[in-house]
C-alpha cells in the first residue's frame, strides 16, 4: 500500500512538485546562460563533456568539471545533513536543506548582476555561479533521494517517463503512480518554459532569485503542516 505522505496530493508530494518546476528554472538559467551545461542534471553534463573531449565547438570541459565537482559536493553535504537530522522532525531537516539551496541561489542572482550570459564573461562569474548552482542542485537531490518518494526525484524524468509507458496498462501494467508522474513532466516542462521567457529576457538573477525563494516558501509552507512532524528516517 502506497505511503499517503509520498502520495501526489499529499503535503510533501505537493512540495516535491514544486521544487520540480524550479528544476526547470535552473536547467534554463544553466543551458541558456552558462553555455550549454547542466547544473541539475548530471547525465547531460557527461554526454556534453564527451563533446567537449572530442572537440566539438561550444562545449567547454572545465564547465562540466566545475558542474560535476560543485554537484558532487552538494550532494555529500546532503547525506551527512540528512544523517545528522534521522533523530529529528523531517520539517526541520528540510527547512534547512531550503535554507541552504536559498542561500546558494540568493548569492548566485548577486553575482549575476554583473554577467553577461552573450558572451559568458566574466569568466570567474560565470563559474562561480555554476558552482553555486551545482552545489544547490546536488544538495537538493542528496536530500530528496533520502526522502524515497519514487517518481518525485525533482530534477530528472528518464525513469518517470520509462516508468509512466512500462507500467501503463498499453503495455499490461497496472499504470501505478500516473498523475504523479505526469505532474512531474509538467511542473519541470512549465518550469524550463518560464525560466527561458526570463532569461531571454530579463537575465540571470531574476529567475535565480525567483527559484531560492520559490524553494523557501513552499517548504515553509510544507512545515506548518502536521505531516512535516513525523521523524525522518533516512
Amino acid at each position: 500500500m502506497q505511503d499517503a505522505n509520498q502520495d501526489v496530493g499529499s503535503p510533501l508530494g505537493k512540495l516535491l512538485l514544486v521544487l520540480s518546476f524550479t528544476t526547470g528554472l535552473i536547467d534554463a538559467v544553466s543551458v541558456l546562460g552558462l553555455g550549454k551545461v547542466f547544473t541539475a542534471n548530471m547525465t547531460g553534463n557527461v554526454v556534453f563533456m564527451g563533446f567537449a573531449i572530442a572537440g566539438a565547438p561550444g562545449f567547454f570541459v572545465w564547465s562540466y568539471v566545475a558542474a560535476l565537482a560543485s554537484f558532487l559536493f552538494g550532494a555529500f553535504a546532503a547525506g551527512q545533513g540528512g544523517k545528522r537530522m534521522a533523530a529529528g522532525p523531517i520539517r526541520r531537516w528540510l527547512i534547512g536543506a531550503a535554507v541552504f539551496e536559498t542561500l546558494a541561489l540568493w548569492i548566485a542572482a548577486i553575482i549575476a548582476w554583473r554577467y553577461d550570459p552573450a558572451t559568458l564573461t566574466p569568466t570567474v562569474s560565470l563559474y562561480a555561479i555554476i558552482a553555486l548552482t551545482g552545489i544547490a542542485m546536488g544538495f537538493r537531490n542528496g536530500t530528496v533521494r533520502q526522502l524515497k518518494v519514487p517518481d518525485l526525484t525533482t530534477t530528472v524524468l528518464t525513469l518517470t517517463l520509462t516508468g509512466l509507458a512500462s507500467d501503463s496498462h498499453f503495455a499490461g501494467g497496472k499504470n501505478p503512480n500516473w498523475r504523479r508522474r505526469i505532474m512531474a513532466v509538467l511542473c519541470i516542462l512549465t518550469g524550463a518554459a518560464i525560466g527561458a521567457v526570463l532569461v531571454l529576457h530579463a537575465g540571470l538573477s531574476l529567475p535565480l532569485f525567483l527559484t531560492g525563494g520559490v524553494v523557501l516558501v513552499s517548504t515553509l509552507i510544507f512545515s506548518v503542516h502536521p505531516a512535516s512532524g513525523r521523524v525522518h528516517t533516512p
